[in-house]
């Protein structure tokens, strides 16, 4: 879907490189893409992968904008929402900073109403992301379908009603990736302990989390139903994981994701104060 919309980005890291990708020459023209970072070397990158326009300050450029997407870092949002407010008409500002609460931000942005607050994570970076998304009263439904389609640029989106709900999104899936890889690290290290080698223990560990990930997103039945069939009672999959149900993982790892979700709400507690 090809389109002639006019897009903002403030800030120019990982994330929004990785959108750049998945937008330009595709939903729109590099040349419809406008970033501001204070990073030149960043700029020009992007501006020789992607054909997009580059600044190093929010101007007077940025008024020409359909969305404006914020892709700074949560503690400097308040400041660029202050420097961002002399340019600010009828866009769509969709926020993909964790912790920052769409009321706050819309405080800061002058009472604005037409904000998105997303929750992407870093497979994003090879176009297979998965992003929270919720939307103020103020979004119209123009506004949401751009959204979408933006997101939708570096993988799936799961759109909530509640804005509260995108701290459990990030508990889930924004931190997610590292969970996982945190996994990986714990196989990795039992391979190298029971005798293979570093690159064998990482492609076997690599490939099986791969492996089961596709099959459990193809299959129709529950992962439950998908764990059980390769659990024999008494093999050797039923040993690792009744030791782990005796050492207590799976409930630690839900109380991890409790954490995090909490997290999440005194972070936008912490940075909505006046």
């Amino acid at each position: 879907m090809q389109t002639n919309l006019k897009i903002t980005f403030i800030g120019g890291g990982n994330m929004a490189a990785a959108l750049i990708g998945g937008l330009a020459g595709k939903l729109t023209d590099g040349a419809n893409i406008h970033v501001v970072d204070i990073n030149a070397d960043a700029l020009a990158r992007l501006a020789q992968q992607f054909g997009v326009a580059t600044s190093q300050q929010i101007d007077g450029a940025v008024a020409a904008s359909d969305v404006i997407v914020l892709a700074v870092k949560p503690q400097q949002m308040r400041e660029v929402a202050a420097q961002l407010l002399p340019h600010l008409k009828a866009q769509l500002v969709l926020s993909i900073a964790a912790g920052i609460r769409g009321v706050d931000l819309s405080r800061w942005l002058g009472g604005h109403g037409a904000i998105v607050r997303t929750m992407p994570n870093t497979p994003a970076l090879i176009g297979m992301g998965i992003t929270g998304m919720a939307a103020l009263p103020g979004v119209s439904a123009e506004q949401r379908t751009a959204a979408d389609a933006i997101m939708r640029a570096v993988g799936g989106t799961v759109w909530l009603e509640d804005e509260s709900l995108i701290d459990p999104v990030t508990a889930v899936s924004g931190s997610g990736p590292a969970y996982v890889f945190y996994f990986i690290e714990a196989m990795q290290q039992a391979a190298q302990e029971l005798g293979l080698t570093p690159e064998q223990g990482t492609e076997l560990a690599i490939a099986t989390f791969t492996g089961a990930a596709q099959l459990a997103a193809r299959s129709s039945e529950p992962v439950s139903v998908l764990r059980e069939r390769v659990t024999s009672k008494g093999g050797t999959t039923y040993a690792a994981l009744t030791s782990m149900e005796a050492a207590g993982v799976k409930d630690s790892i839900v109380k991890a994701l409790h954490a995090a979700s909490a997290r999440g709400r005194e972070l936008g507690e912490e940075f909505g104060k006046d």
